[in-house]
């Protein structure tokens, strides 16, 4: 990685850094909050004939986490293309 400045090279680190922490949220409430906190709530909603709460924990946390590498991904390339950075 070639930055133009020093600028550009913190710039980049902090709105990767900042991405980073927001995904890090997410993924901490889908699996944390959804599979744990909040299970007794979730669970008196039903999907696919199990309790929500359930789902959550077994499935839904993994489905987020997967969804969350996509995203992490895009983002990245375009942060990457913005600084002029990309491979």
């Amino acid at each position: 990685m070639a930055f133009k400045n020093d600028d550009d090279k913190k710039a980049y680190w902090n709105e990767n850094l900042s991405l980073l922490l927001k995904l890090l949220v997410v993924w901490f409430v889908v699996s944390f909050g959804c599979g744990i906190l909040f299970v007794d709530v979730l669970d008196q909603i039903q999907f696919f004939g199990f309790k929500l709460g359930f789902w959550f924990a077994q499935q839904g946390s993994i489905y987020v986490f997967v969804a969350l590498i996509f995203i992490y991904m895009k983002k990245m390339n375009t942060l990457d293309k913005k600084y002029g950075v990309e491979e």
